[in-house]
């Protein structure tokens, strides 16, 4: 049985650039990935990279020279990737699927057959998997996808139901908008994205609304099916309690997601998981076993690459460093929603910091009332910031404008550092940018 120092289980950012690491110092890593189309974790394939990839086309190519750009792209990237580690003597990068035989052997099946290695450290970065709705007739109906799926179909639909109103949800909705398809969103809650505040849950309602998008707020979709080759029949109680149907040319799925553990055999490693399959870890993201290791969306809670990234510096501290950091310490993280235009935020909403018993102020700024807007052609949007009223730190930030996934990671360095608002009401910003905003939106407090 070959023996590694390491073994790494999905092509995963913490992955991947954790064993880049143990390859620098002389150790022998093993990097498995079941599919030779996921070198680079799901964020290069099937996630945020081509997926903005068709945002930022939105308007600019058709629907399918957008998809062929987006091929390029991951495919560029994929390669990058894969060389990355391949070519690294240290690593061997094997394609096939993985599953644990005991704590510290790993089988591994292929087209060549069944193997088994050692490592000391072992290390999951598996990612997550969409979320399947129990609706009637989804397993055998046509033209049903997940967002990774319908991002492979050249063949753009002309109308379109996305079932859920969360984040993926809202992204593809705005994005098949702006490319002119008919979007009908069902949202079986009241209002979109509960996790943020009313008023800019109905901000980006109403945006998503002008570019064409139609909610159905607290329906229940009960079955789907097939009416012809090209077509699916979408049945549904409507928020009076009427049965309703809608006839589309695709579904997508935006229920959420969940962490990929199915066939990895965790419970003969004694790798404990919670009650949604989510790998457990502690603050130092070692699993039941200390010499496991899950990074990134495996382990549950934020689902973004950056995580992932970040999980990875804290356990290359935890075995190579000082130990000092943790899941504690790496302060506020920020988010974007990449609808039109780009919805960002970091730290408390208004809601969650009252509820946390805070004192606090709050300061917003309409996009047209900034110079940028009316030269970028975009005056939608809101900006919004809550502070504690006592302190005058900085406690969360909300930018619903263009550029905001750039302007909010400023924001967090000033929550992390304990800046005030009035640090940011005064900052020097380059003119005429988004970012200078800052300073009318931080002085109106």
């Amino acid at each position: 049985m070959k023996k590694y120092d390491a073994i790494m289980i999905g092509f995963g950012k913490g992955a991947k650039t954790l064993a880049a690491v143990f390859a620098k110092q002389g150790k022998k890593v093993a990097m498995i990935e079941k599919s030779s189309k996921m070198y680079g974790g799901t964020c290069i394939n099937e996630g945020c990279i081509p997926s903005k990839s068709l945002i930022v086309q939105a308007g600019k190519r058709t629907f399918s020279d957008a998809i062929n750009k987006k091929e390029e792209i991951t495919s560029i990237l994929r390669k990058k990737n894969f060389e990355k580690l391949n070519q690294n003597p240290n690593i061997d990068v094997i394609t096939a699927k993985a599953s644990f035989v005991n704590p510290h052997v790993i089988s591994y099946e292929n087209e060549k057959g069944t193997k088994e290695i050692y490592g000391d450290y072992l290390f999951v970065n598996t990612g997550s998997v969409p979320i399947i709705p129990n609706i009637q007739g989804i397993e055998h109906t046509k033209h049903i996808y997940v967002s990774a799926d319908i991002m492979k179909e050249k063949e753009q639909p002309k109308t379109l139901a996305i079932i859920g109103g969360g984040y993926i949800g809202l992204e593809f909705s705005s994005m098949f908008a702006r490319y002119g398809t008919q979007v009908t969103v069902f949202e079986y809650g009241d209002r979109l994205v509960k996790r943020e505040d009313e008023d800019i849950a109905l901000h980006i309602q109403q945006i998503l609304e002008r570019q064409g998008v139609q909610f159905e707020f607290k329906s229940n979709v009960l079955s789907v099916e097939n009416v012809n080759d090209s077509d699916v029949i979408v049945t549904y109680k409507n928020k009076d309690g009427n049965i309703q149907q809608l006839t589309v040319n695709a579904v997508l799925l935006a229920t959420g997601r969940k962490a990929n553990t199915d066939g990895l055999h965790l419970e003969q490693a004694g790798v404990e998981t919670d009650a949604r399959g989510a790998i457990k870890v502690n603050r130092y993201l070692q699993t039941s076993q200390p010499h496991i290791y899950a990074m990134g969306d495996v382990k549950g809670g934020l689902q973004f690459t950056y995580i992932s990234l970040d999980d990875y510096r804290i356990v290359k501290d935890h075995i190579f460093g000082d130990k000092k950091r943790t899941t504690d310490n790496r302060g506020a993280i920020p988010y974007s929603v990449f609808i039109e235009p780009t919805f960002s935020r970091v730290g408390m909403s208004e809601e969650e910091a009252k509820n946390e018993g805070y004192e606090i102020k709050v300061a917003k700024l309409a996009v047209s009332a900034i110079p940028r807007a009316h030269v970028n052609e975009c005056k939608e949007g809101v900006l919004k910031a809550i502070a504690d009223a006592k302190t005058d730190k900085i406690l969360g930030c909300v930018l619903l404008c263009t550029a905001s996934e750039e302007m909010i990671n400023f924001v967090q360095l000033a929550i992390n550092l304990g800046l005030k608002t009035s640090d940011i009401a005064n900052h020097i910003f380059t003119h005429p940018t988004m970012s200078e905003a800052l300073n009318d939106l931080f002085g109106n407090f």
